[in-house]
């Protein structure tokens, strides 16, 4: 009976999660057709647009967003540690902010269009070649007055620690001399769930639909968002990025122990069978 109950909820928070996500998105194209008129009337209602469809997403998936510290206001430069694609809803509920995020989510069905309605910013870490662009596009975002979230660790984890960040993309706050601001999230679930870096941590390439099901099955989660209380400032992005690291790593609680991280990457390469069915590769096939 509890497993009948979590697929209904499943189906009804996805059914709910279509109706919302589709409101936004036609508000974030009518905010995008403002811009002929006004570049700020834009801004404003793509963000607007945004938090709508943060909120609204995280209420029907059972999120509670706590926040801890004053988030900035726009423009600003933040940087934050990456677990989930739930990031950038929980991040979203109290932030008008553009994102730069994955180049994968570019091609998701349904989130990447809305994304990129409000201007997320794409980066495939690959081209570095393309970084120039990317830089391109935060400044031309920040002088609209956007808030620029970025996650510098370069991917999500599992969540028993911060991994380093990479400074690339903190050139441009020491070239405008610009602060940084930063925050830390942090996730728990009700005990006798799926564990957290099973559920929300979306980490080493776990299949989004296997995801998605424990996902959607939680009865809820607890985010908290732990804001910096004054930005930093650096005269070279080494510094600047290491700081910053240091102040996130300070805010953030382990979700999970390294330990437990060390064995399931190591069960991925030994005995796949064994692994939470989360955590198997879409190829795999057992005796």
């Amino acid at each position: 009976m509890k497993s009948l109950w979590r697929r209904i909820r499943a189906a009804l928070r996805l059914a709910a999660a279509a109706v919302v996500t589709l409101f936004a998105y036609l508000m974030a194209l009518a905010a995008t057709a403002t811009g002929i008129f006004s570049e700020r009337v834009r801004v404003r209602g793509q963000g607007r647009a945004y938090q709508l469809w943060s909120r609204g997403l995280c209420r029907i998936f059972g999120v509670r967003v706590t926040i801890s510290g004053a988030s900035p206001r726009p423009p600003f430069l933040l940087v934050s540690n990456h677990l989930s694609y739930l990031d950038i809803l929980t991040l979203g509920t109290s932030l008008p902010c553009v994102f730069v995020a994955k180049a994968e989510i570019d091609g998701w069905p349904i989130f990447g269009a809305i994304c990129r309605s409000v201007n997320t910013i794409f980066i495939d870490r690959r081209l570095k070649r393309k970084l120039p662009e990317i830089l391109r596009r935060i400044e031309a975002s920040l002088d609209a007055g956007q808030g620029i979230v970025i996650f510098p660790e370069g991917t999500s984890s599992a969540g028993a620690g911060v991994l380093p960040f990479r400074s690339s993309l903190l050139e441009l706050a020491v070239d405008l001399g610009r602060p940084v601001h930063y925050v830390a999230i942090n996730y728990r679930v009700p005990e006798g769930e799926m564990p957290v870096h099973l559920s929300v941590a979306w980490w080493a390439d776990m299949p989004l639909s296997e995801h998605l099901k424990n996902f959607l099955a939680l009865p809820r989660i607890d985010c908290e968002l732990c804001f910096g209380d004054e930005p930093v400032a650096a005269g070279d992005r080494k510094s600047l990025t290491a700081e910053l690291e240091r102040e996130v790593q300070r805010r953030f609680r382990p979700m999970v122990a390294a330990e437990e991280v060390e064995r399931l990457l190591r069960l991925r390469q030994e005995s796949p069978e064994e692994l939470p069915a989360v955590l198997r590769k879409p190829g795999d096939r057992f005796r």
